[in-house]
């Protein structure tokens, strides 16, 4: 069954980017992302210039879903932290809230022993906020899509003209 769709507001995204800078400060990795499993990026720390991070979202989601059946074959029922090392970036993928990835990028200024300690915590305050996110934001999808669904149907009579006047 397929979940609903996630919703971050203002308040959460701050929060999160918090999270990230402390966690790039602490580990010395070049950049961490935060995406939704289906790959759309939510927000990103750190240096960034150099990637196309909407790219990189929407393949790391792709190989986090294609690991999964890997995992599934093996008798796993998800690997929750995957590792790509290349010869000047690594990747460091973990699951956040089985609902969101956490995508740290780094290279020689760091090692895999310092992102992976401070990943662990990592991934845990970001499946606490995005678990505390989801529960404090159930009400507030709910009304926000009342308000767009009735704003939208104005603007459509407004630009179109009611259906029930007379001419």
């Amino acid at each position: 069954m397929r979940q609903a769709r996630l919703v971050f507001y203002e308040e959460d995204v701050n929060e999160i980017n918090k999270i990230l800078g402390d966690f790039l400060d602490r580990s010395q990795a070049k950049c961490a992302l935060l995406i939704d499993k289906e790959g759309h990026l939510v927000t990103k720390k750190g240096f960034t210039k150099s990637f196309n991070t909407d790219s990189i979202a929407a393949l790391v989601a792709g190989s986090f879903a294609s690991t999964r059946e890997v995992a599934k074959l093996l008798g796993e029922t998800e690997f929750t932290v995957l590792f790509h090392q290349g010869r000047n970036e690594n990747i460091h993928i973990g699951l956040v809230a089985e609902r969101a990835l956490v995508v740290i990028i780094f290279d020689d200024r760091t090692t895999l022993g310092m992102v992976r300690l401070y990943a662990e915590e990592l991934t845990q305050k970001l499946s606490d906020l995005l678990i505390k996110s989801i529960e404090k934001n159930k009400d507030r999808e709910s009304t926000v899509g009342q308000g767009y669904e009735q704003a939208a149907e104005k603007a459509l009579d407004d630009f179109f003209g009611a259906g029930d006047e007379k001419k």
